[in-house]
């Protein structure tokens, strides 16, 4: 059974944007979107791993939030710390959309310990140990060149498991090869 949360926001595009990048951070989340606490109310909230809530739905809504602060991530516009909620995990959605993928992926990797104290979800491993290896520096910023040397093979041949990585995963970007890394436990968010 896929682990469920929950994103309620007021905008639509808003909406659409959040649910495309947990999708795309956690893959083995289903999101349910919301634009009222009262539809989210209305479809048992308490199946939900997860709240995603604009800070005003919060702030209107506190009674509902503090018995589920744990679960609770409040997306505010403000980069500022001191208006934040206490006592609720935070994240600035007016920034830049690797910066906020970033932080996304620290609070998945520090709060469930790369996917451990999720539900399991079967997972083959994909990659052979070598293209973890490869992948590992890829997504540290290393070039092909300096991927050889370390790992003592040809460029060829990183080339090779580059490609392979992404037929692979199916993914064409480094920044999609950095979410992988992360959720896997392969790199950990602060080496990148």
């Amino acid at each position: 059974m896929q682990p469920k949360c929950a994103v309620i926001l007021g905008n639509t595009l808003s909406t659409i944007g959040l649910r495309q990048i947990l999708e795309e951070v956690m893959p083995i989340l289903q999101v349910d979107t919301f634009s009222t606490m009262s539809q989210l109310l209305a479809k048992n909230p308490e199946q939900y791993v997860h709240f995603f809530a604009a800070q005003e739905i919060v702030v209107s809504n506190m009674a509902f939030f503090n018995q589920h602060r744990m679960r609770t991530i409040v997306l505010t516009t403000q980069n500022d710390p001191s208006t934040w909620l206490n006592g609720f995990h935070n994240i600035c959605a007016n920034q830049e959309e690797d910066a906020l993928v970033r932080q996304f992926l620290a609070l998945v990797q520090h709060a469930h310990a790369h996917g451990r104290n999720l539900p399991p979800v079967a997972r083959p491993k994909l990659l052979s140990d070598r293209e973890v290896e490869v992948l590992s520096l890829i997504v540290r910023g290393y070039i092909n060149k300096e991927i050889a040397e370390q790992l003592n093979i040809s460029i060829t041949t990183v080339i090779s498991h580059r490609k392979n990585i992404m037929a692979k995963l199916g993914v064409r970007s480094v920044s999609a090869l950095t979410i992988y890394a992360v959720m896997h436990g392969y790199v950990d968010i602060s080496d990148i």
